[in-house]
């Protein structure tokens, strides 16, 4: 499965840029995306270091959310595994 993460642009320096979500920010390539088509504060979805697609902010929080839900319902699923693997002390 792949995952692209969206993100916004904090500093831009075509053909890279920095990106930052949830206070992580990383350097990725802009070089799938038009020049004159991004700017400082654009939302975009990152691939692999890579912008693929420019997004709107509802759209970028939507998938954030989405994302957080997954993440909530895999932790969950890895407490019940670590508790339903425990010793016993019957």
């Amino acid at each position: 499965m792949c995952v692209g993460v969206p993100m916004q642009l904090v500093e831009i320096n075509y053909p890279a840029g920095i990106a930052e979500a949830k206070g992580v920010k990383r350097e990725i390539g802009l070089q799938l995306l038009p020049e004159n088509n991004v700017k400082i504060g654009d939302h975009v979805i990152v691939h692999v270091g890579f912008a693929i697609e420019k997004v709107d902010k509802q759209l970028a929080d939507e998938i954030w959310e989405a994302l957080d839900e997954v993440l909530r319902v895999m932790d969950e699923e890895d407490e019940g595994a670590r508790s339903f693997n425990s010793p016993r002390n019957d």
